[in-house]
């Protein structure tokens, strides 16, 4: 049955007449007419007398009107519904991405979005680039940031790669060292240094870029978090790597600097979708202040001692 039919139906009902229906809807007479006698022969059954003037309901075009108006309301409210995800009034974000792309990079991008579309439900998930795909797999997020510090593999096919920036590694130092005001650094000149990192086996972080380089860092320290090692390098107990993404947040007593291009490791940060799925309109609108955010300057200066 054609919901046009039942439009048409509703609107010569409450009119009682095809004439008037017609200059209602923008038809002639004689093509209301015929899409009431059309609905009456998939129906089976007279829904009007037609009288000399107008016509009028009879008992099964009564029984039919409520019938059509409750399918019309619901119609017009399933078009409500869809317009509002494609405007942005409705809807969600599900997105998920690695720690250091929460420390700036998918806060300030999410405070946009929020900003422009603040009737879109936003939630956020963070976990390794395995599980955030394994998320992204089972539909449990829309939208997956990770990094890598080669080119993402998808031996399934199931994903669509899209470079976002590179991400390269800085060396946080205190503020009072010796080599704080440098504008760039080798590696080797740190050979000395205590050093800070996730783990005690430095070819397991980022320090194997000082293995690299012909040297085992001495490791002091081993934590996890990004701020603990910034906080032990302030407390002047260490110098460590630290992605540009995680150094955006930075920290008072940190100065910042860049390695020489030959000694820096350069992770490179994609989004990803589900291949062969319609991106979710929300989706479609993040990507661009996400665009924006990577593209961005850091809040914090990020070289010499300025920090």
């Amino acid at each position: 049955m054609d919901m046009a039919w039942l439009e048409v139906f509703r609107t010569v009902a409450h009119l009682g007449s095809f004439t008037a229906a017609g200059e209602r809807l923008g038809f002639t007479q004689s093509a209301i007419s015929r899409q009431i006698a059309t609905l009456e022969g998939e129906l089976g059954t007279p829904l009007f007398d037609r009288l000399p003037r107008g016509v009028r309901l009879t008992e099964h075009g009564r029984a039919l009107l409520p019938h059509a108006e409750a399918m019309l309301e619901r119609l017009g409210t399933t078009r409500r519904d869809l317009a509002a995800l494609t405007e942005l009034t409705a809807g969600r974000l599900r997105v998920g991405a690695f720690d250091s792309a929460n420390a700036a990079l998918v806060p300030g991008a999410l405070a946009a979005f929020r900003a422009a579309h603040p009737e879109v439900a936003i939630s956020l998930t963070e976990g390794l680039t395995a599980h955030l795909l394994d998320l992204l797999a089972d539909g449990a997020i829309d939208l997956a940031l990770i990094a890598s510090y080669t080119e993402p593999a998808d031996d399934g096919e199931q994903f669509d790669f899209h470079p976002l920036m590179a991400d390269p590694v800085l060396v946080a130092l205190p503020r009072g060292h010796r080599l704080a005001g440098r504008r760039r650094l080798r590696l080797a000149e740190l050979a000395d240094e205590p050093w800070i990192a996730a783990r005690r086996h430095a070819e397991s972080t980022l320090l194997a870029a000082c293995v690299r380089s012909g040297f085992q860092p001495r490791i002091e320290y081993a934590v996890a978090a990004w701020t603990a090692k910034l906080g032990l390098v302030a407390a002047g107990l260490g110098v460590t790597l630290i992605p540009s993404l995680a150094a955006r947040v930075g920290h008072p007593g940190a100065t910042l600097v860049p390695l020489h291009p030959d000694d820096t490791p350069v992770r490179q940060v994609h989004t990803v979708t589900r291949r062969g799925r319609r991106v979710p309109p929300a989706v479609e609108a993040f990507g661009a202040f996400l665009r924006a955010q990577a593209t961005s300057p850091p809040d914090r200066p990020r070289t010499g001692a300025v920090a």
